[in-house]
């Protein structure tokens, strides 16, 4: 098969699917391209970011998930600021997973 696109292309697109490791999938020419933080019916504009033989990576430009993207970035954000200010106490582990016992 020979590969439809080449790193830099733009593309509308619809997500297809969603890959296994939660990145949406669509499609070009039957080319995978797998288009991270987007959800299945949504239609993206995509930038190909990496293409290899049989599968291509790509990035939301504008669309449905370029907004939500920067949200996420943002929650990423607001919730390691709120890590922080956590005292150590709450953050140990309250499971021993049976450390203090001994099989005889």
């Amino acid at each position: 098969m020979e590969v439809p696109v080449k790193e830099g292309d733009e593309l509308d697109v619809e997500i297809e699917a969603m890959g296994e490791k939660g990145d949406g999938i669509a499609k070009k020419d039957g080319f995978v391209l797998f288009v991270p933080g987007t959800s299945t019916g949504e239609r993206v504009h995509i930038r190909v970011t990496r293409v290899l033989k049989r599968v291509g990576f790509a990035e939301v430009v504008r669309g449905e998930s370029a907004p939500k993207q920067a949200e996420k970035r943002d929650q990423e954000e607001d919730k390691e600021e709120g890590e922080e200010d956590q005292p150590e106490e709450e953050a140990s582990d309250s499971e021993d997973f049976g450390e203090g016992e001994q099989n005889e």
